[in-house]
């Protein structure tokens, strides 16, 4: 089934007098953040309008001027976080908020009820003009497309106007727009752009979406760098970017695409978006920044951003996303090591201007954070190193709120022998306390009876038998030893994961968990993540020293 006959290579447009690539960035673009309208439709939960809200507070702390905030005419909860913003006046007077509508009357009517008494916004619509979707979505004629386009164009100019104390932009993008005859796409514009009056003095922007990425970024420029000469109203309107990263180039061809002639890029924090995400702001506005370019964003403190967006899309940052990330400023090659320190004494001994340090292209404490070695575990290690240590040596991945109690039992051992801890000693430790567990507390077997959302269960353990009901295995066997034991059991925290694939299939989960108010933790290792869950929760409870209360 794996074939690449299956595919055809994408057919470049003809510019053979191509400028783009001698010219050089010198300035950031205008930003818009797409993170509350395209980046929250691609989230598996989307965001509350309390999450909504929290990261509108952050885009605006971070300084960008314009914020795409959602589409109130095809959801609720759109609709109402849009009159939050509105109603509370949340939105700073150098601040202009953006709506997306579909090119449709009612949606556009709904669009500027959703928006009524704002001071100033941009409604941005759109339309697919790619020759797929013509043909095998919508069965329309170029015409017919294009017709599509101007009417939703005079239905923003008319809807406008009937809300004349705001200050209205117009936005219209030629959705996959990449996959669009170029002659076709500027001819659809034209025609947009007429309708909204361009001489007037109004700010229109033209969206140019890389819907899906179909091309090299070169390819992407060309076509950028085609349309903006051959537009005619070309002055009168700011072209912008909107570039996925389904080749991973996102970054690339936006920036390719401001050195052909773009004014605007439209992005979300991380990259986050439909399949795999749109185009990242804080890469591409990093990237300029090490290279002595102003980007017009505040990034000085990248952990609250990683926070924030963590906590309002529930989607990780990962530890090598390009500046952001945990172990992008961390050396583990002890070559790196000693390159790095020298080259900073270097640095403070000849008081040099510009930064010009060895594997570091910025000074990570611009962003706030430390550069950082790969970490030996003495008595003053952190949680961190130590948990490396048994991921590196042993492949053993613990989940990062186990961190601080593993790295206390090795502390405690560091300052008790006054020396470093070898990572076979972390291993012994970490057996001895987390994995560790009697034999009368080992799980022998166990019997699920599933009704509805409801379990019955009989597990054997040791030469015991224990009975649970729950809504599911664990909570079952809380059941049965909360009943056995007299006792009360709080799960806190809890994960599992596959460690081996195949017929030897393995998986592990980790535990923590309060029994009568104390905190316990505990891993375990098994042939599927039930049996994995089930001994780690008896490993833990196995620490309590609570002994079974016998039937009078």
């Amino acid at each position: 089934m794996f074939d690449h006959r299956k595919y055809k290579a994408f057919e470049p447009i003809h510019l053979t007098d191509r400028t783009w690539p001698d010219n050089t960035l010198t300035q950031a673009p205008d930003w818009c953040s797409v993170d509350l309208r395209d980046g929250n439709q691609a989230l598996v939960n989307p965001m509350s309008v309390e999450q909504k809200t929290r990261l509108f507070d952050l885009l605006v702390k971070l300084g960008f001027k314009e914020i795409e905030v959602g589409f109130p005419s095809a959801s609720k909860p759109d609709f109402d976080f849009v009159r939050k913003l509105v109603d509370e006046q949340r939105i700073p007077d150098d601040v202009t908020i953006q709506v997306l509508t579909q090119a449709r009357e009612e949606l556009i009517k709904r669009t500027y009820e959703a928006m009524a008494g704002v001071k100033k916004a941009v409604i941005h619509v759109y339309n697919s003009t790619s020759t797929v979707q013509r043909e095998q979505v919508f069965g329309q004629s170029r015409e017919g497309i294009k017709a599509i386009a101007v009417q939703g164009a005079q239905w923003v100019q008319q809807y406008a106007e009937q809300h004349p104390d705001t200050q209205w932009s117009f936005q219209y993008s030629p959705e996959s727009f990449s996959g669009t005859e170029m002659d076709y796409a500027i001819e659809v514009c034209d025609a947009v752009i007429e309708q909204w009056q361009p001489k007037s003095g109004r700010d229109i922007i033209i969206n140019l979406p890389a819907t899906v990425e179909m091309s090299t970024p070169n390819r992407f420029a060309d076509q950028v760098e085609y349309f903006c000469r051959h537009l005619v109203n070309r002055p009168y309107v700011r072209i912008s970017l909107h570039t996925h990263n389904d080749r991973g180039c996102a970054v690339a061809a936006a920036e390719l695409g401001v050195l052909a002639g773009a004014d605007r890029v439209e992005g979300t924090l991380m990259g986050n978006g439909e399949r795999t995400g749109n185009m990242d702001v804080i890469t591409m506005g990093m990237n300029l920044y090490s290279q002595g370019i102003d980007p017009k964003l505040d990034f000085s403190n990248i952990m609250e951003i990683n926070e924030v967006v963590e906590s309002c899309t529930e989607i990780p940052v990962g530890v090598r996303h390009p500046w952001a990330g945990e172990l992008v400023y961390t050396a583990f090659s002890g070559s790196h090591q000693d390159a790095i320190r020298k080259s900073v004494n270097y640095h403070s001994e000849h008081n040099k201007q510009h930064w010009d340090v060895a594997y570091l292209p910025i000074d990570p404490r611009d962003i706030g954070r430390e550069y950082e070695e790969i970490v030996r575990i003495n008595s003053q290690s952190g949680k961190g190193g130590v948990a490396l240590v048994l991921e590196r040596d042993y492949a053993i991945n613990l989940p990062k709120w186990m961190h601080t109690s593993l790295s206390t039992v090795v502390q405690s051992a560091a300052e008790e022998s006054g020396v470093e801890v070898s990572p076979s000693n972390i291993k012994r430790l970490f057996d001895e306390h987390f994995i560790a567990v009697p034999t009368q507390w080992q799980l022998d077997d166990y019997d699920l009876h599933t009704d509805e959302h409801h379990v019955s269960a009989r597990f054997r353990i040791g030469d015991q038998s224990f009975n649970g009901e729950g809504a599911g295995a664990l909570e079952a066997l809380c059941s049965a030893l909360t009943t056995a034991f007299h006792c009360s059991i709080e799960v806190v925290q809890f994960d599992q994961h596959a460690i081996s694939g195949g017929t030897d299939a393995k998986a592990q989960a980790s535990i923590a968990v309060k029994i009568n108010g104390e905190a316990y933790f505990a891993v375990a290792v098994a042939g599927d993540t039930s049996a994995a869950t089930l001994q780690a929760m008896l490993t833990a409870f196995s620490r309590t020293g609570l002994e079974a209360v016998q039937a009078a």
